[in-house]
């Protein structure tokens, strides 16, 4: 071989290893690695089982009639879930680490340890021209939804948090949290500013089919039912309404669907209510993951801001052929969580690694 082309060679092999992967530097000090050679995503559904831990995912095992659709993930991780303030981390802190990549003090709501704003995922990709939607079985004000698109020093601020909405970004809200538009102490009319900001408002029934417009769907006062109250498939079908409407979208989506009272039901140590709540947040989990194998570039993302009620699945004393779920706190925990993912860059949750990282891979993987 030409001694020049042998040398020209390994220049070559050598600036492609150089180029194989792309580090990005996170706020924490810590170093997010995206493999070139990972196909990257032009959609993510992120879903969060608020309060969802590894023993609330195994009740999907052993009370649903089926198999789970949690065992069609062929990616799993964990995360650790402290905040800046506190060992044990809330939902609202919780969610702001997924949302804007900071750490920052229990019940700030997109916003950092100093009460700054630090812009969201929503409102980075809103502005490249992607697609965005926030779901929740809570009111859309209530922390986790509220950590997407809303920047304020506490999470009770219900209504500073809904004024935040009209100008948000966000192509398409699904939850409860009526009240805190048309019945606020201000006296305000917040519908009124949303129509005019071009959403179609909807406060009646789920649609059969997606509007044209962007849209605000409050289907409850506060938060929305239980399912033991009659919710039914609200959080499945609104997921199925959202990915018809934002895969519209040739730029791609963003996607947050929020199983918000799997947390509630740890809260009041009431294992038949998590365990409804938890089956309903599997099923919603099929239809992102049905639409992700159809797509081809749809990544899916499961995971939890922290457990909640140190849940167990004991044995019932010494029959050890019967479950019977327990609680060790009315409050939550700060046993590390599970991130499942299912498509294109799901190789890069795997591992063990800070709850913050979840929004540094997902950035990482949206940055082409």
């Amino acid at each position: 071989m030409n001694i020049k082309l042998f040398l020209l060679s390994i220049i070559l092999s050598f600036a492609l290893l150089l180029t194989s992967c792309v580090s990005v530097q996170v706020k924490d000090n810590t170093v997010s690695t995206i493999s070139s050679e990972v196909k990257k995503p032009k959609n993510i559904i992120l879903l969060i089982g608020d309060g969802m831990g590894l023993s609330q995912v195994s009740t999907a095992i052993y009370y649903k009639d089926g198999k789970p659709n949690f065992e069609r993930f062929s990616t799993i991780g964990l995360i650790k879930t402290s905040s800046a303030s506190d060992l044990v981390t809330d939902s609202a802190a919780g969610a702001t680490v997924f949302s804007a990549g900071v750490k920052t003090y229990n019940g700030a709501i997109g916003v950092d340890k100093d009460t700054i704003p630090v812009p969201t995922i929503i409102e980075q990709l809103s502005k490249r021209g992607l697609a965005t939607g926030i779901i929740s079985t809570s009111s859309i004000q209530h922390a986790t939804p509220a950590s997407f698109y809303a920047h304020v020093k506490s999470r009770r601020m219900y209504e500073e948090i809904t004024e935040f909405a009209p100008n948000s970004g966000v192509n398409f809200f699904a939850g409860g949290g009526l009240k805190f538009f048309n019945k606020r102490k201000d006296g305000k009319d917040l519908l009124a500013e949303m129509r005019a900001k071009g959403y179609e408002v909807i406060i009646d029934q789920l649609p059969k089919t997606p509007s044209e417009k962007h849209e605000l769907i409050l289907l409850a006062e506060d938060a929305m039912p239980k399912m033991s109250e009659g919710r039914g498939d609200f959080l499945p079908n609104a997921t199925k309404l959202a990915l018809e409407k934002l895969s519209k979208n040739e730029k791609g989506f963003f996607l947050m669907v929020e199983g918000s009272q799997i947390d509630w039901g740890g809260h009041n140590n009431d294992a038949d209510y998590l365990i409804k709540e938890l089956l309903d947040f599997d099923k919603t989990l099929g239809v992102a993951l049905d639409f992700a194998k159809q797509n081809g570039e749809t990544l899916v993302i499961v995971t939890a801001d922290h457990e909640t009620g140190g849940y167990s699945l004991s044995s019932d004393g010494s029959d050890y052929n019967k479950i019977k779920p327990s609680f060790s706190t009315t409050g939550h925990s700060g046993t590390m969580v599970p991130v499942f993912s299912e498509g294109p860059g799901a190789s890069s949750f795997n591992g063990i690694f800070e709850s913050i990282e979840i929004y540094h891979k997902m950035m990482a993987l949206f940055n082409k």
